[in-house]
């Protein structure tokens, strides 16, 4: 009896080894691990014994909960719409969802009434996908319908669908599409044709080879610094290029472009939601946000100034152009919706929604400019004007389309962030020039603390739920 209790548990030993083996071969080798969604799949889902994703059990709907969670925080939307949008999945379960949302992570609870069950999720890095974040509102508009004819099964690998969309454009469509954003920013910035050229040359292959080194999973560090170094490197090789073939047309104060070249780096996304996340008292993801957005204008703009001291490039002001008012305000019209337009590419948002993001940048960049140039208004009360009209015509847009307004908003007021005045503050700072660096930071802070302030005063006005605390 004792030798057969042994052999036994020999047996079961075994089976248990293997078992083992067999999960740790499956399992995901990454830092940050993947998670198998449909191996915590409980409920069977064979036509014999359907179970919809309404009747499944606690454990299975608080993981459908998060997933849908974790998926809106990877395509850049703030905490707010990430904890609307498991709030939608969550009553359509019949459960009861509290989160708590940061940069990268997601800490969140569900409650069936007897039990509860706590899980907590982690991306690997941040990102913005419009294209795939439209997909997603698309999925919770219509998941309330789906929960009740749909297994868990069935809900996961119409995320696995979503979620395995490849991007819209390839590296030399987003290169090209910096390239433009950046040129038109030239202008606007008040650079000309020369500016407009080097500038295009140099962000076009700086975003090109942050796009390439970012699909070879590299470091955001490593891809911020070769990405604006490279920019920078391109602008002055061309610069100096032209300057001996064509003397007169690149001259001494075409250097003035230089910082126009890396500001497809500007991280207009995190800078935004993260103002909007302070202003719904989502603390933990606004500031997680707005330090990862101080992360990389602070490495971004320490790269331009050290690459400019070791090429020996000193960069002045913009000479003045020669234009008349009213051809002025119509080319920054042109100018604006291309700068807009392509900003909104790099986003990866499809073309109609790029130019619809166009338009609106159209008129309440170009208005924000008017303002300050004609009515002489402070740089803060322009930029919250400009990202008032912004807004309010997202709303309008949202209502008429269904694009999300996020989606339409932030790169149409990306362009008004100031990373030329933030460059200056970082190159007289690094100068010891005090005064005029901390003129420039404080135009840069109030102008960033202005944009998402209109975006939240309109959302306010025109959304109920937003305004309300509950």
């Amino acid at each position: 009896m004792s030798d057969n209790n042994q052999l036994l548990d020999r047996d079961r030993l075994a089976d248990a080894r293997s078992t083992l083996q067999k999960r740790r071969s499956r399992l995901s080798s990454r830092h940050h691990m993947s998670i198998p969604w449909h191996d915590l799949v409980e409920t069977p889902s064979d036509e014999e014994s359907f179970v919809p994703a309404s009747a499944a059990t606690l454990k299975e709907k608080t993981t459908l909960v998060g997933r849908v969670g974790l998926m809106f925080l990877a395509v850049g939307t703030g905490a707010w719409r990430i904890r609307e949008s498991m709030n939608t999945v969550a009553r359509s379960l019949g459960v009861t969802c509290s989160a708590d949302v940061g940069l990268l992570s997601l800490d969140y609870t569900c409650f069936d009434g007897s039990e509860s069950y706590s899980e907590c999720l982690a991306l690997h890095t941040s990102g913005v996908n419009t294209d795939k974040l439209w997909s997603l509102e698309v999925f919770v508009r219509e998941f309330p319908e789906k929960a009740d004819k749909l297994t868990v099964e069935q809900i996961h690998q119409i995320l696995d669908e979503i979620n395995k969309k490849p991007g819209n454009y390839k590296p030399w469509n987003v290169g090209l599409a910096s390239a433009i954003a950046c040129c038109a920013f030239t202008f606007l910035l008040g650079g000309g044709l020369p500016e407009m050229i080097l500038a295009f040359i140099g962000a076009g292959l700086g975003n090109w080879l942050r796009r390439r080194m970012l699909d070879k999973h590299i470091a955001l560090i490593g891809c911020i610094i070769a990405s604006v170094a490279l920019a920078c490197c391109a602008y002055v090789g061309c610069y100096q290029l032209g300057h001996l073939i064509w003397p007169t047309f690149f001259a001494e104060a075409n250097k003035a472009g230089y910082i126009c070249a890396m500001l497809f780096i500007i991280p207009g996304f995190p800078l935004i939601t993260g103002g909007i996340d302070l202003a719904k008292l989502d603390m933990r993801s606004g500031l997680e946000r707005l330090a990862y957005a101080l992360f990389m204008i602070t490495v971004a703009t320490l790269t331009g100034w050290v690459t400019a001291l070791a090429l020996q490039f000193h960069p002045a002001d913009f000479v003045q152009l020669q234009l008349g008012p009213v051809a002025y305000c119509l080319l920054r019209l042109v100018a604006s919706f291309f700068g807009v337009y392509g900003f909104s590419l790099m986003f990866n948002s499809p073309r109609k929604m790029a130019a619809l993001a166009g338009l609106i940048g159209m008129f309440s960049n170009t208005l924000r400019l008017e303002l300050g140039e004609l009515a002489h208004l402070p740089v803060g009360i322009c930029a919250f004007i400009g990202a008032f009209l912004a807004g309010l015509l997202a709303f309008l847009a949202k209502r008429k389309v269904g694009y999300p307004r996020i989606s339409l908003t932030v790169p149409s007021i990306v362009i008004m962030v100031p990373g030329l005045y933030m460059y200056r503050g970082i190159y007289y700072l690094g100068l010891n020039n005090i005064s005029d660096g901390g003129m420039w930071l404080t135009k840069a802070v109030l102008m960033v603390m202005a944009l998402p302030l209109g975006l939240v005063i309109v959302q306010v006005l025109t959304d109920k739920e937003f305004r309300t605390c509950s």
